[in-house]
């Protein structure tokens, strides 16, 4: 396990012009994921005359792992800064390294296809095929960089210290010689990325066509109102907050593989494998196997049946049912339907279809009525596709409850959207409120009334939202990307100065910005292009609790930040950024292999030791539960 701070590592400058990248292997902390299957990176020379010129450009290259760029010139420019290279990974020869004592940068529209080119192609629009495709904006950095501008980059920015970190087959930090030239770098770094990410402009007029005139502050986090942040910070335990370390309490070999974890407050939670669920006794140390495991329908060959191995599983009718949805047999669609199993017998009770007005319908995800509604009776869930958010029921319209084979859910409320709204991912706060993310970056909040239209919707930062949770009271949504997580407030105060949150009414433009939780460049290079997979809050269902934590996981690593931490608005990582914030400060718990999920058990189970339920961490072979 590793804690990363916000600040990863001083840059020391060294006597010497020529500096050795070397890193050797090391059995302890983490490596990068290049790093684990090439140990050696060569460069060639620093020089004082920052290599730039046509001549020797000619001799300079690098090679890092088995990957040899091709050095290209890179014109004079009034753009300079000192580059360092980092190596060792997160283990104890990790360093940082001078590369060249000064060197050249810039940004430039490039052609992906025709990157090797002599024009360097400053047209905003390219013509391919008859058709105007747009050309991407690059950062080039003498002949050691050439890498698109978008959140691949992993750029962290140190205004105090008037440095970059980013990641480019390597993890690279350009350290600025005036606070000038830093900043003119941030500001130009900024309009490229929302140049390539909505392809267009950077100009306020297509700003506020992005955003909208109301979230202009909050997407760009600049005079936005941080009472929000200041005000939770007040309202945080009065106990300090502290580092605590994560414990390894537990752990089991699987017996067929992980799909998905399904959590229960109550005695049980289930991991749901390749070819069964397994069963597993939630106790206060984690969970704990009980050595039953229910086997899925088989094919009259006794082979499993891939169609029918559920992808994810939800928890009903207090707990004593499980509704699971599997993977259509058509690959380009979502499922038409829905097996409801009897835990208590291991036997499938239905197979329910998903139809409205007397057509069949898919549904990609289904999540209960609310954050403890699975601990009820209720016969009621909710369901999502790429254009449809509503609610089924188990019962017939005069509400009886249906004991067919195979019945058909009653669409009881809901909306079918035009073309466009491309949900991904949903959640449900505990008095039923709704959070929708979608691929387009947007995330839409539906009150407890209504499901056709959104009380707000809050702009996208151009990447896809893949998964989204919030807090029992609605107060706080973790939405995740590919790259990054945003923790939103929903908090703002009404004309009549009374405080609600988004769910409630539409939130005007005094509102607070965003914190983006993010890995710092040095272990996203470790886990190389895995992405970020379900963000989630710790798990409460009952009001006046408080979660704790959030987790994530990536690759072989999973993430926890502290909320208290997270909150708190004058902590390490805010104090010299400016615009939107970003937090660093975090715990990994490293992996042998790639992580299914993460996910903290229910807050009925923490114990006097530790204020926080266990985290249950599940791969392929083995799950484990750590406790705080």
């Amino acid at each position: 396990m590793g804690t990363a701070q916000s600040r990863e590592g001083e840059l020391e400058d060294s006597e010497s012009e020529e500096e050795s990248v070397a890193s050797e292997p090391s059995s302890q902390g983490y490596d990068s994921a290049e790093e684990k299957n090439e140990r050696r990176v060569s460069s060639g020379k620093g020089s004082k005359a920052t290599g730039t010129s046509k001549g020797k450009a000619d001799v300079l290259s690098y090679k890092l792992g088995n990957l040899t760029l091709s050095p290209k010139p890179v014109p004079q420019t009034h753009k300079r800064a000192k580059l360092y290279l980092h190596t060792g990974g997160n283990t104890s020869k990790s360093q940082w390294t001078i590369y060249a004592k000064e060197v050249s940068y810039e940004f430039l529209q490039e052609d992906e296809d025709e990157s090797d080119d002599e024009d360097d192609g400053k047209e905003w629009l390219s013509k391919r095929a008859g058709k105007a495709t747009w050309v991407d904006w690059y950062l080039r950095v003498a002949d050691k960089v050439s890498a698109k501008i978008d959140d691949a980059l992993q750029m962290q920015f140190f205004d105090d210290k008037l440095r970059v970190d980013f990641v480019s087959r390597g993890v690279w930090a350009m350290k600025f010689f005036n606070k000038t030239d830093y900043h003119a770098f941030v500001q130009e770094f900024q309009n490229c990325k929302f140049e390539n990410n909505y392809q267009m402009k950077a100009t306020e007029e297509n700003k506020t066509k992005i955003f909208g005139k109301d979230f202009m502050t909050w997407a760009t986090g600049e005079d936005a109102d941080e009472s929000v942040w200041e005000d939770a910070e007040d309202h945080l335990d009065e106990q300090k907050v502290v580092s605590r370390k994560l414990k390894e309490t537990y752990n089991e070999a699987l017996k067929s593989g992980a799909k998905s974890l399904t959590m229960g407050a109550g005695e049980h939670s289930f991991l749901i494998g390749n070819s069964g669920i397994e069963v597993f006794k939630n106790m206060a140390t984690g969970v704990h196997g009980k050595g039953v495991s229910i086997r899925l329908q088989s094919k009259p060959d006794g082979t499993q049946d891939p169609y029918s191995t559920p992808k994810k599983g939800m928890l009903i009718r207090g707990e004593s049912n499980m509704m699971l949805l599997s993977p259509a047999r058509d690959a380009k669609q979502h499922p038409t339907g829905v097996t409801q199993l009897d835990i208590g017998t291991g036997k499938v009770v239905s197979e329910w279809k998903f139809e409205k007005d007397g057509t069949p319908i898919s549904m990609r995800d289904l999540t209960n009525d609310s954050k403890g509604s699975q601990l009820d009776m209720d016969n009621t869930f909710l369901g999502l596709d790429d254009n449809r958010l509503c609610r089924w029921d188990m019962r017939t319209q005069s509400g009886i409850v249906q004991q067919l084979s195979s019945p058909t859910l009653n669409w009881n409320e809901g909306h079918q959207f035009a073309r466009g709204t491309n949900f991904q991912c949903f959640a449900s706060t505990g008095d039923g409120a709704i959070v929708v993310g979608s691929r387009d970056g947007k995330v839409r909040l539906y009150g407890t009334t209504s499901m056709r239209q959104a009380k707000t919707a809050f702009p996208g930062f151009g990447s896809p939202i893949t998964h989204v949770d919030v807090t029992f009271d609605g107060k706080w949504i973790l939405a995740t990307t590919d790259t990054y997580m945003i923790l939103i407030s929903t908090l703002f105060k009404d004309k009549d100065g009374r405080t609600k949150t988004g769910f409630q009414g539409r939130m005007g433009n005094r509102i607070a910005a965003p914190r983006l939780l993010k890995l710092n460049p040095v272990d996203a290079h470790a886990a190389g292009t895995h992405k970020f997979i379900g963000g989630q809050f710790s798990w409460v269902t009952e009001s006046g609790k408080q979660e704790r934590h959030l987790v994530v996981s990536v690759g072989n690593f999973s993430v926890v930040w502290d909320f208290m931490r997270v909150k708190q608005s004058d902590h390490e990582c805010y104090r010299h950024e400016r615009g939107l914030k970003s937090c660093y400060c975090y715990e990994v718990v490293p992996k042998d292999e790639s992580i299914v999920e993460s996910r903290f058990m229910n807050d009925n189970f923490h114990s006097v030791s530790s204020p926080e339920a266990p985290l249950v961490v599940a791969t392929p072979k083995k799950i484990t539960s750590y406790n705080i």
